[in-house]
């Protein structure tokens, strides 16, 4: 099939683009420089530069590509998650105007099925895993509530677009090469500062998957029923769980335990939400309907040296 990926230079861009064409696939990633570019023709894809919020570049870039399929990674996150409130607004931005531009061009393009990054971790609080029933987290602390909208308002677009197949991949927070959750991430970074703590009873779920199993998965989305996956790992966990294992996965000191009031007052609301409110996902259906096999945690289940 022919596919074409928007935000080929994210995180998932390269897992995702390497899987597509391993299965086959005719992949073209679009991406706004030379140089992105080239990192796409040296992985065996095509190429097609334009600026998501170029409307008649983005449309044009279609019409060459004749793509029958569209997958949606579009971004713009920071490389540290202490940067995420500064850089959430212009996020969102592309999501949703970027997003929209090239949305608008696959229904003039008559592409067939458009697939789209949401989150399966900004889920309603609640008993239990949530399936795919269960919405978004809309009226949460500030900054969670309005990434919750952002994915609330990206689902709604593609799963009201007849004719076009729309399909919705809840994933979890990703970890692996080039990602917040790897030695080399800002997550890390943040653990070994000792600028992740532990909240209260860090009792908030959190629900990861290694950035090439959601490749994985979204290739097998290409042929699924349309709807929404949560595309997550076996063990969601909380964080009192899973924060110790991943500092000494690290190298980090263990985390420091601080209270929720305290933790308001420095980190704000958002920050004691992480850690004590998250709820984490069930994978059922992606495993039933995808054949979705993740591996385990890395740092839950890696065997002592």
């Amino acid at each position: 099939m022919k596919i074409f990926v928007a935000g080929a230079s994210g995180a998932i861009g390269q897992p995702l683009i390497a899987e597509l064409i391993r299965h086959g696939h005719t992949v073209t990633g679009m991406t706004q420089s030379e140089a992105g570019a080239r990192r796409l023709t040296d992985q065996g894809a095509a190429a097609q530069i334009a600026d998501a919020f170029d409307a008649s570049a983005v449309e044009q870039a279609l019409r060459r590509s004749e793509p029958e399929i569209i997958i949606d990674e579009l971004t713009a996150l920071p490389k540290h998650p202490a940067d995420l409130p500064k850089y959430a607004p212009g996020d969102r931005k592309l999501r949703l105007e970027g997003g929209g531009n090239l949305h608008r061009a696959a229904q003039a393009c008559g592409v067939r099925r458009y697939i789209q990054q949401s989150s399966g971790f900004f889920l309603h609080p609640g008993e239990g895993l949530a399936d795919e029933s269960v919405g978004l987290a809309t009226d949460a602390t500030p900054g969670v509530a309005a990434s919750a909208q952002t994915y609330a308002d990206l689902e709604a677009r593609i799963l009201n677009s007849n004719p076009m197949e729309g399909v919705s991949l809840r994933y979890g927070f990703f970890y692996g090469p080039n990602t917040w959750y790897h030695p080399e991430g800002g997550a890390a970074d943040q653990v070994r500062k000792k600028q992740f703590p532990l909240v209260g009873q860090a009792q908030g779920v959190w629900s990861f998957v290694h950035i090439e199993d959601a490749a994985i998965a979204t290739v097998a989305a290409l042929t699924a029923e349309p709807g929404i996956y949560n595309i997550v790992d076996d063990d969601p966990s909380p964080v009192s769980r899973w924060l110790p294992p991943f500092a000494k996965w690290v190298g980090a000191p263990p985390p420091s335990t601080v209270p929720e009031v305290m933790a308001r007052m420095v980190a704000g609301p958002d920050a004691v939400y992480y850690s004590t409110k998250l709820r984490g996902a069930s994978n059922e259906k992606a495993r039933k309907t995808l054949n979705f096999r993740p591996r385990p945690l890395q740092w839950l289940h890696e065997p002592e040296a």
